[in-house]
């Protein structure tokens, strides 16, 4: 549990999204907060609420999402997700596709939310290293190549790209069968062609199991997001993230 930080200053001016929000205040030392899970998980919705809410208290928020697709520096994750490298994720080792996604975070750090984090704001991330951590490493199936592979992805992008560890990690844990259902209605409502993650329903199933055991190894917590094949509500889901965030602020 990480202590209450007591000190508190006003925010600098900033307000749309992907910025610090006005009139907020600054803790003593900001907050990285990670919003975890599979693809239709509601991740991106769920994080907007938390930061509205957060806002609505006063407090200075930051939110980001990865990969950042507005950016040049997400080019390779576009080209990998988009099958250029391969019409399957297995086709691409771990170790290249991790280091797609961690320079695209190092990018986002370095020019767009180190200094708030460092001023005292919360950041809010849809997606973190703990992706890497579940899509990549469900590549490798031998066990001793996996932990060595999650020992040097720790060390990249905490040790040599120096990227902040969260503060809190979430994990919005949606049954498989749900998510996929709402990953069809998603494209089929928008239009959009399914990336290569979306369109391996068999990969996906092993990323939730990953993201299970991850979240039960490394602290994380699990926020249950479905009942008896359903959705549970964004309301229901938002209170228990909110209870999990309220606890470390």
């Amino acid at each position: 549990m990480c202590r209450v930080w007591s000190e508190r200053r006003i925010c600098p001016k900033g307000g749309n999204r992907g910025s610090v929000e006005e009139a907020g205040i600054l803790q003593a030392k900001g907050k990285l907060l990670v919003l975890e899970a599979g693809d239709g998980s509601g991740k991106a919705t769920q994080t907007k609420m938390v930061r509205e809410r957060l806002v609505a208290e006063g407090r200075c928020v930051r939110q980001v999402e990865f990969p950042d697709y507005a950016s040049p520096s997400s080019a390779l994750v576009r080209m990998y997700l988009g099958g250029d490298f391969g019409e399957r994720a297995s086709e691409v080792n771990a170790y290249a596709a991790s280091a797609f996604f961690a320079v695209d975070r190092y990018a986002s750090f370095q020019t767009k939310w180190r200094a708030d984090l460092e001023a005292g704001a919360i950041v809010l991330a849809d997606r973190y290293t703990t992706a890497n951590m579940v899509h990549q490493a469900v590549k490798i199936e031998d066990e001793t190549e996996r932990e060595a592979f999650l020992a040097w992805l720790e060390d990249f992008e905490y040790g040599k790209l120096a990227l902040p560890r969260p503060d809190l990690v979430l994990f919005l844990d949606m049954d498989p069968a749900v998510s996929r259902r709402l990953i069809a209605a998603r494209a089929a409502a928008s239009g959009a062609a399914r990336d290569i993650h979306e369109r391996d329903e068999d990969y996906l199933v092993r990323c939730h199991r990953a993201s299970v055991n991850l979240a039960a190894r490394c602290g994380w917590q699990r926020i249950r997001c479905s009942e008896a094949g359903e959705p549970l509500s964004r309301e229901a889901v938002h209170e228990k993230i909110y209870e999990a965030v309220r606890r470390i602020l």
